[in-house]
This record gives structure tokens, C-alpha cells and sequence, in this order.
């Protein structure tokens, strides 16, 4: 008989979101009355349709594929150089970073997953908590932890303790780790990080061989001037840091998919017998072997977001979106509620009503409101407590969470 991975083994009973999923359809079966009014504002899924201008390119890349003049079959594995080129141009400029650093994907999801397939056993690896699960969850698939606790805390990790304390933005710990996820804009808790506190973290991580993994998935939602969009705005990161980011969120391609990975040249990995290994060629071999590329028709599309047009297009979508998110904040507060997040990301962050557990607080706004949120206890331990609430939504819906939030909290 075939062995299994037995690391699948120590993952909890399953996914954030798929759990929340399975709670979701229990109750409409049970309440099918209610189930009408059900208003989703827990996966952070966008609702609002593509931007013209990558549905015009979409459409010319599909024309193209129907000529064999013009067809393409497999193309670049990092990606086409018109897309690569792009988002040097239009996303990295004065920041030192070439195309060539560059590596288009189908989500960055999938990246900060498979990004583990270039390193080795043994790393110190430290995380958030509150956390994005996938940062977690492959590491435990890869073998680089223990068993769970009560608490649902990996052995093997370092946990870096977020809270109300601390503004939800961890410090660089006193320890030395080898590989650390950081996430600006957070997932979930909508905290931004400032120049002082990268700069910390690079400075950290030059000082200690630390590899950063940094998911700027977000980036786009950023409002403040002077929070950093990308680690590479602060001095030393191109020796430290690799990026993550995404299309899912910048244009609305949580279906479409597509996303990139930068890794500058300059950042270098270590054999165990010390040898300084690049890790940009470590990458384009995993990406060349095991991935052929994102669809030409999705990269002409993801071009199309920096045209004049596109740009202009994604403008009112994040305007949208943050729109939504500025009315999910105050109508907590007002509801004398604790409340993160929302100006700078797309999700709000919010403490749980006296008494209450972030799935208690998930079923009473699922069963008395029809609202479905994200416990944060689904994010670590540190999430129990308080529950994100996406503002990915239109405008008419968010309205109406608003005023059951009011109704239900009075």
C-alpha cells in the first residue's frame, strides 16, 4: 500500500474557510426562511465586475489563440516579458528591481505555499499570530513542525504575539529565526506596518541571516503616503526580503488568477556547509519544472491594469471597496465595539462583545443577523476574540450589514 504524507495529519480539523463554509450551508438547509437574506462578508472574495480594460485585452488575447498566425502555445514559465515588464515599470520603479526578478504565477496563495519547495529542513521559522492560515498550514505539510497544542500552536514555530497592545504589528524577536512571514496590509487584521517598523525588520534580518517573506498582497489598498507599499522601499531589503502580490485584490482576479513573486538577485540562501546559493535561480528551476505558466489571455489582461485606462479603472475599485470598508468601521464603533483596520485594507478588525468567542460571535451574527464574518480564532490564538469583517461587497449590501450590526448590538 502507497504511504502517505503523514504531516496532512497534524492539521487541524480543516481550512478556515471551508469550515466556515460547512457551518454556512448547515444553517441555510436549517433555516431555509432566512437563508434569502444571507449577506457574505467573510472569505475575502471580491463581488465587482473586471475592469473593462483587462476584459478588452482578455478578449484580444482570446482573438489571438484563434488565428495561427498569432497563437500561442506554451509560454515563458517566469512569464511574458510585456507583464514582467509592467509591473517593473508601473509597480517597482525607483525601486531597483528588474523584470528579470520577476515571476509571474496564478496566485499568490499558491507562492507563499510553494515557495517552501527552496528551502531545506531545519529552518527557524517564525509567524505572525493572528496569521494568515496558508503560511502555517504548508508549513506543517512540509514537515517543518510538530504536532499541534490544545491551543491549535505548532511545534517547531515561533509565534510572534499580535494584539491591541502592539497595534497588531509584531516586533522582530529576540531570537534568531531563518525564515519569517511578514504580511502589509495584514490578512486579517488590516494593519499596516510603518517605515520604522520594516526597517526594523530588515534591519533584524540582515544582522541575522533572515530570509523575509514579505505578502504585499494588498498593496493596492494602501491610502496613507507614508506607509511603505513594499519592503524594497526600505535600504538593505533587496539582500533580505522576497515579495508577494497579486492580481486578486488589485483588479478583481480572485477568479481569474494571477499574481507575482519578486526575488532580487542579490538574495542569496546557504548549503549546510555555508556555500551562498541565489535564490532567484532556485526559484525560476521550481517555477521552470513545476508550473507552465499562467494563461496568455490573463496576462494580457493583467498588462491591461496599468494601461491609462486600467489604472484609472482600478482606482474606483479600491475606492469602492475602501468605501465599504470605512462604513463597516464606524458602524461598530458606533456599536462600542473595538475596531482595527479598515483604512489601509480592505477587512476590519474587530474585538468580540464582552463575553463572547469569535465563533460564538460568528453564529449569532450568522443565525440573528444573516451576516457571515471570520472568527479570528481561525487566524491563531491570538485571533480569539475578535472576527474580521471583509468589505469586498457591493455598496447596497454593506449598507444593510451596517444597519444589522447596529440593530443586533444596540
Amino acid at each position: 500500500m502507497a504511504l502517505i504524507n503523514e504531516n496532512f495529519l497534524k492539521l487541524k480539523a480543516g481550512y478556515l474557510f471551508p469550515e466556515i463554509g460547512r457551518r454556512v450551508t448547515a444553517f441555510q438547509q436549517q433555516n431555509p426562511e432566512k437563508a434569502a437574506r444571507l449577506i457574505r462578508c467573510g472569505i475575502g472574495d471580491v463581488t465587482e465586475a473586471l475592469p473593462s480594460a483587462a476584459i478588452k485585452a482578455m478578449h484580444e488575447g482570446v482573438d489571438e489563440l484563434a488565428n495561427r498566425s498569432s497563437f500561442k502555445g506554451y509560454g515563458p514559465e517566469q512569464g511574458y516579458a510585456f507583464l514582467r515588464e509592467a509591473v517593473a515599470e508601473h509597480q517597482y520603479a525607483g525601486l531597483n528591481i528588474s523584470a528579470e526578478e520577476i515571476f509571474i504565477s496564478d496566485g499568490s496563495k499558491c507562492d507563499t505555499g510553494n515557495i517552501l519547495d527552496i528551502f531545506g529542513k531545519g529552518n527557524r521559522i517564525a509567524i505572525t499570530d493572528p496569521v494568515y492560515p496558508v503560511y502555517v498550514d504548508t508549513n506543517v505539510m512540509a514537515g517543518n513542525t510538530g504536532d499541534a497544542d490544545e491551543n491549535g500552536a505548532y511545534e517547531g514555530l515561533v509565534y510572534l504575539r499580535c494584539d491591541a497592545s502592539n497595534g497588531f504589528v509584531a516586533a522582530p524577536p529576540a531570537e534568531k529565526v531563518d525564515l519569517v512571514y511578514l504580511c502589509f496590509p495584514n490578512n486579517p487584521t488590516g494593519a499596516v506596518a510603518t517605515r520604522e517598523q520594516l526597517t526594523a525588520w530588515v534591519n533584524y534580518a540582515l544582522a541575522n541571516d533572515t530570509i523575509i517573506l514579505f505578502d504585499s498582497a494588498y498593496e493596492a489598498f494602501v491610502q496613507d503616503p507614508n506607509v511603505p507599499r513594499s519592503i524594497y522601499e526600505i535600504p538593505g531589503a533587496h539582500e533580505c526580503a522576497m515579495e508577494f502580490r497579486s492580481f486578486s485584490k488589485h483588479g478583481g482576479f480572485t477568479g481569474v488568477r494571477c499574481a507575482y513573486t519578486v526575488i532580487p538577485k542579490t538574495l542569496m540562501g546557504s548549503t549546510t556547509d555555508g556555500k551562498k546559493v541565489p535564490l532567484h535561480q532556485l526559484w525560476s528551476r521550481r517555477h521552470s519544472t513545476k508550473f507552465n505558466g499562467a494563461s496568455y489571455p490573463v496576462q494580457k489582461a493583467a498588462a491591461a491594469l496599468f494601461s491609462p485606462e486600467g489604472k484609472e479603472q482600478v482606482a474606483a475599485l479600491i475606492k469602492h471597496y475602501m468605501g465599504n470598508a470605512t462604513l463597516l468601521r464606524e458602524a461598530c464603533q458606533a456599536a462600542g465595539l473595538t475596531v482595527f483596520g479598515g483604512e489601509n485594507a480592505p477587512y476590519v478588525w474587530v474585538g468580540c462583545p464582552a463575553g463572547k468567542t469569535s465563533w460564538e460571535m460568528f453564529d449569532m451574527m450568522l443565525h440573528d443577523a444573516q451576516v457571515v464574518i471570520t472568527p479570528g480564532s481561525g487566524f491563531g490564538a491570538a485571533g480569539e476574540g475578535w472576527f474580521r469583517i471583509s468589505a469586498f461587497n457591493s455598496r447596497e449590501n454593506v449598507e444593510e450589514v451596517c444597519r444589522r450590526i447596529s440593530a443586533l448590538l444596540a
